[in-house]
């Protein structure tokens, strides 16, 4: 699949989307709201569940399937608000010691004037901040769409899986073209540029797994397979995560990042590498 495609694929209308995948994976669920300083923000669903018996926090970004529910979604970009509530349940399962399961599907968080008043930057900021010591494992999912700092907001894990057919970028193509060339035609080409595919981000070492993805339009029982058969690696995942002691844990989180980017210096010149 071709860069751009895979954009595609991951805006499709027909994607499962993170409710589904929280009905179709979860023994249980228990919604709860609000960040407890502004409201509750409807493009982030959180709250406690059972996967394969295990107490667990789940938190999705939720794009909706139909015209009234995305709207009502806000298409899946948060505000600040639905990224305090994400931080406020994930220090929630530390206190508790619940593993954290993220789904991610946005193409980036909200910059409506309105956002930017009620401190978006400040709220990714922090959940990257306190993601980066949580004392409890962090699984994140890229389910569709994972664009700019409203998706690395949720990705700061210990482990980062994304499904087929989706992207992971700091920037969308269509905004990099502009930036780049002022022409957005050539969406494409950056997106060709940007490495954005699971494929590119596996083979330098971003990403930790690529899941099959089912279509949405698939028969139940072939969907009850694929939401069982998925239930049961997210849960050996973080079974193995959750048995690491906690100290270990977050070490091996922290040496994660930092092997993303390292500077070495050949024949007299620096060279940024991916390792």
């Amino acid at each position: 699949m071709k860069e751009y495609d895979s954009v595609l694929a991951a805006r499709g209308k027909n994607r499962l989307c993170a409710s589904e995948y929280i009905d179709g994976m979860l023994d249980s669920f228990t919604e709860l709201h609000g960040d407890r300083c502004f409201g509750d923000d409807t493009a982030v669903i959180g709250g406690i569940g059972r996967l394969c018996g295990m107490p667990l926090t789940v938190i999705g970004i939720e794009k909706g399937r139909q015209t009234k529910e995305r709207i009502y979604r806000n298409f899946g970009s948060a505000h600040p608000e639905g990224y305090r509530k994400a931080l406020r349940l994930m220090k929630q399962a530390e206190k508790f010691s619940r593993p954290v399961l993220c789904l991610i599907d946005t193409a980036g968080a909200f910059c409506g004037v309105d956002a930017e008043e009620r401190g978006q930057g400040q709220a990714i900021a922090n959940s990257l901040y306190e993601l980066s010591t949580l004392r409890t494992p962090v699984l994140s999912v890229i389910i569709g769409e994972g664009g700019s700092g409203g998706a690395l907001a949720l990705a700061h894990a210990d482990r980062l899986w994304m499904m087929k057919g989706t992207y992971f970028s700091v920037v969308s193509p269509e905004s990099c073209a502009n930036i780049l060339w002022k022409d957005t035609t050539r969406a494409a080409e950056a997106a060709e540029a940007l490495k954005l595919t699971p494929k590119d981000l596996e083979g330098l070492g971003l990403i930790d797994r690529i899941c099959q993805l089912l279509p949405a339009d698939s028969e139940k029982e072939k969907k009850d397979a694929y939401m069982k058969m998925l239930a049961s690696d997210v849960f050996s995942e973080v079974k193995h995560l959750n048995e690491l002691p906690v100290e270990q844990l977050i070490e091996e989180r922290y040496e994660k990042f930092r092997r993303v980017g390292r500077i070495s210096e050949s024949a007299g010149e620096q060279h940024v590498r991916v390792i």
